[in-house]
Formats: structure tokens, sequence, C-alpha cells
């Protein structure tokens, strides 16, 4: 970036030009909000289970809300697709891109036939994709062929997070952290921990039924997940 400072009623001010990057990323995200009538569905979702599998497996807790996306995907095949030129788009192969947030912006590389892989091996590509990502070393390849998004914000530490959704996918889910809440449980007030899990879609190919149902069965699959 390179940088320009004069001086104002505001005080010193600096102008900054962004990156090749940051250019992307304001161009991009300009264009998805304009021509995307998105839909947005939201729920809390009981995250003991997850959590104690990810440490139980030891592999990330984004591993597990990967594979689960991942499985809840298969479940609702309209979601891992597209609406292109007038028409729906319907793939075979589920190949989750994961956001993975660095200091330059956003990489959101591949996790190829993720709902096919174990929880280990999506863990294991998930490691290597993220460290490719902060060094910057992603390749074309890896960034290719993605059908939907997922977004883990919990290490960035906010409760909510509302992801973009990247023509021509159909959508979009990301998980917030987790967070120790007191809950109900058979009448008593007891510890729990809640993730608040958010979809949000393209009108257009996903409506309302289809997208309850696909966060339904997220939420299902990150309540009691598949071993």
């Amino acid at each position: 970036m390179t940088e320009s400072a004069s001086t104002s009623l505001k005080g010193e001010v600096r102008t900054i030009e962004p990156d090749r990057i940051g250019r992307a990323i304001a161009r991009r995200s300009a264009e998805i909000r304009a021509t995307v009538p998105d839909l947005e569905l939201v729920r809390d979702a009981d995250a003991r289970a997850a959590v104690a599998l990810a440490r139980d497996r030891d592999v990330p807790l984004t591993a597990v809300l990967a594979r689960a996306c991942a499985l809840a995907l298969r479940d609702v095949p309209r979601a891992n697709g597209a609406y292109r030129d007038g028409h729906y788009e319907l793939y075979s192969r589920i190949n989750l891109g994961i956001a993975i947030h660095t200091e330059d912006g956003q990489a959101i590389p591949a996790l190829l036939d993720a709902d096919a892989r174990s929880l280990e091996q999506v863990g294991e590509e998930l490691r290597r994709l993220t460290a490719r990502a902060h060094a910057g070393e992603l390749t074309p390849p890896e960034l290719a062929g993605t059908t939907f998004q997922f977004t883990d914000a919990g290490p960035l530490g906010v409760d909510r997070y509302s992801p973009l959704v990247i023509p021509p996918q159909a959508g979009a889910l990301a998980a917030g952290a987790v967070r120790d809440v007191p809950v109900v449980r058979g009448g008593e007030v007891l510890p729990g921990q809640l993730i608040t899990l958010t979809l949000v879609c393209d009108h257009r190919i996903l409506f309302g039924v289809h997208a309850a149902e696909l966060l339904n069965r997220f939420v299902a699959q990150v309540q009691e997940p598949a071993e």
C-alpha cells in the first residue's frame, strides 16, 4: 500500500491506496451486493457434541463444522448448485470453499469432495490450506471448483457472521464463536455451549423452504456430528 498525508480540521489525514487484493475485494463485494438477491436465516445450535468431538479426535472445531456443512449439502442437493443465466445447475461433487481470513483479506480454497472425507482427512486438509493461505502460496487450482462456501468466524471472536454469497454459488454458511451460556434442560438451569449459525443464500435458487431445510440439517449435524 502507498500513503499520502495532508492537514485538515480533522487532523492529519492519511490516504491509503489499497493493494491488488484490497481492490479486488472492494469491487467483488460491491458487485455481489448489487446483483444477488440474498435471503438470510439464523439459528442457534447446541455446540457441546461438536466441541467434544473436535477435542477427542484432535481436529480443529472448524473441521467438525465444515464436515457438518458438507453432509447437510448432501441432504439438500439444490443447495449444492447455482443460478446461472436463468436456469439452475446442480453439482454431483460437494467442493466446500473454506473462507480463511488473512492479513491481506480473505482466501477461499476448495476442500474437494468434502462430504466423502473422514473427519481426520478434513482436519488435515484444513491445516494444509490454512498454512498455504497465510503464506500466500495458494495456487489457482486450489481456489477453483468451489460449489458452496463455509466460514468459521469463531477464531475472529464474533458471535455471529453474515457471509457474502459468491456468485454463482447458491449460498454460504457461517458459524460464530462458541459461547458458554446457561441453558434450561429438563426444567433445570445448567451450563451450556451455544453457537450461532447463519445461512445467506441466493433467493433465485434457494427459496425459504429450501434454505430452512439446509440450515436445519446443518444444525442437526452440528448437534449430533456424524462419526
